[in-house]
Order: structure tokens, then C-alpha cells, then sequence
């Protein structure tokens, strides 16, 4: 078992330091050969879109930019890169961002980012962004173009906002967690509350004394990634009625398992 977790945790480390080998080839040299000889918004030379696709998201970026000044590109490559040559291509400025899609690395996605976005969308979104879009699993559920084209909307999304801490929208995994902490926490909360005395009906020290742990479950993992990533009520509303139900639960659990039972006579 030992084995295989050193095998894991070795495999995981391998593919982060040639994911971040990866995210430099972009600018590893300078290779203007493979620039199109027309101004454009996309260089697709892994051919991670369709026809279609490039053409609507040239259209896209270009009109973005013209309406808030914000200039976002896209750089797909595979086993050849333009370089250095496209900083100087679309003339990368502290106002842009530069989304790479390179299906080598363990993550697909990366991003070079001007200094004037980091203050609207700091580097922990931008991590948060790439483990979202760019892992494999998401790949392979939404294809490389879905990656790429999530990314794009999210980005834009967040400057519509004014910015974001947190990448908007939660995903499925998230959001099972999310609902699977709370109940934890509820069923913590319920066993807790379960009176010790007889002739009383909670414990309310034995619910203060746990309350650390039910709160972080319920409050910081269950109910807090909702509210700061999506403005729907049906997670909440979920997370809630999972939490009250597990109290519920665990207390006539707790209270059918400790309750002492009179012999009749």
C-alpha cells in the first residue's frame, strides 16, 4: 500500500515539474515562422478548435476588446511554438492575458497574466482557474476546446465583474463535497446535541464544545465555497436541509441507542 502511494505521489510530481516546464515553452525561443501572416486572436496550431470555433472566437476576443480594452489571446501548441515571437505579435501588455493550451503537460492550460489583472484577480485565482479547466478529467468530459472555451468565459466573466477572487461557477466535485461536509457536520452537531441528563432535551454544552468542529464543516466547507462561487439558492438551500436532516437524524439515532429502556413488569 506504501508502494503504490509513493508510486502516485512520484507520478504526481513528475507531471507538475513537466507542466511547469511546459508553461515556459511558449516563451522558451523565438520562432516567427509559425506566426500567420494576418492579425488574429487565436493561433491554433495544436488544432484544438474548429474552423468555427477559431473564427467565432477571433470575432469574440477582438470585440471584447475593442468594447472594455481588456486583450485576451489564445495559444495552442503542440510539438512547435512560436515563442517569444508572440509577445511582439499581439503586443502583450500589462492588460493582457495569454491563454496557452498545450496537451503535453499533466494540466493543459496555462496562463501568462499582465500585472494590471492581478489586481482585480489575484494568483490564487489563476491556480484555481488552471486545476478547473486544464486537469484531465475535465478534458476528457468537455474535450480540449471546452477547456479552453471555459476558461475564455470565465476570465471574461470575472472582468464584467470587476473581479474575482474565486473562479465563478461550482463544479460537481465541489458541490458533492460540499453537500457531503455538511451532512458530516449535522450528524457531528446531532450526536453532540443529544442531552446527557435525564429530563433535559439538548445538550447545550456538549453542542458548544463541538461546535468548531460542526460549524467548520457546515460554515466553511459546506455553505462558504457556495455563496463566494455561484448566486444560486438550490446548493445552499440543499446544504441546509442536509445539515438539519443529519441534527435530526443522529439525534434519534443517539437518542435510540442511549435512551435507556424500561423493563415492564
Amino acid at each position: 500500500m506504501r508502494v503504490e502511494q509513493r508510486q502516485r505521489c512520484f507520478t504526481a510530481l513528475l507531471c507538475l515539474i513537466l507542466s511547469l516546464i511546459l508553461s515556459q515553452a511558449a516563451f522558451a525561443y523565438d520562432n516567427p515562422d509559425l506566426l500567420p501572416d494576418h492579425q488574429t486572436s487565436v493561433i491554433d496550431l495544436a488544432r484544438v478548435l474548429t474552423e468555427q470555433q477559431r473564427t467565432t472566437l477571433d470575432n469574440s476576443l477582438q470585440e471584447y476588446e475593442n468594447e472594455t480594452g481588456w486583450k485576451l489571446r489564445v495559444l495552442t501548441q503542440f510539438e512547435k511554438t512560436p515563442g517569444l515571437a508572440v509577445r511582439d505579435f499581439w503586443q502583450l501588455d500589462e492588460r493582457s492575458v495569454l491563454v496557452i493550451a498545450d496537451p503535453r503537460g499533466g494540466n493543459l492550460l496555462n496562463f501568462n497574466v499582465g500585472d494590471a489583472l492581478f489586481a482585480l484577480m489575484p494568483r490564487l485565482f489563476w491556480v484555481e482557474l488552471q486545476t478547473r479547466y486544464g486537469n484531465q478529467y475535465y478534458v476528457r468530459d468537455n474535450g480540449e476546446d471546452g477547456s479552453v472555451l471555459g476558461a475564455i468565459n470565465a476570465i471574461e466573466t470575472c472582468l464584467d465583474r470587476g473581479g474575482c477572487q474565486l473562479v465563478p461557477g461550482l463544479p460537481k466535485e465541489q458541490s458533492l463535497w460540499s453537500l457531503v461536509t455538511s451532512i458530516l457536520g449535522g450528524l457531528i452537531a446531532g450526536f453532540a446535541a443529544f442531552p446527557k441528563k435525564e429530563g433535559a432535551i439538548i445538550s447545550w454544552g456538549w453542542l458548544a464544545l463541538f461546535s468548531p468542529l460542526w460549524i467548520m464543516l457546515f460554515g466553511i466547507f459546506g455553505i462558504a465555497p457556495v455563496i463566494t462561487r455561484t448566486t444560486e439558492l438550490l446548493p445552499v438551500a440543499r446544504n441546509c436541509l442536509g445539515f438539519i436532516g443529519s441534527i435530526i437524524a443522529a439525534y434519534l439515532v443517539a437518542q435510540a441507542i442511549l435512551t435507556p429502556k424500561t423493563n415492564s413488569e
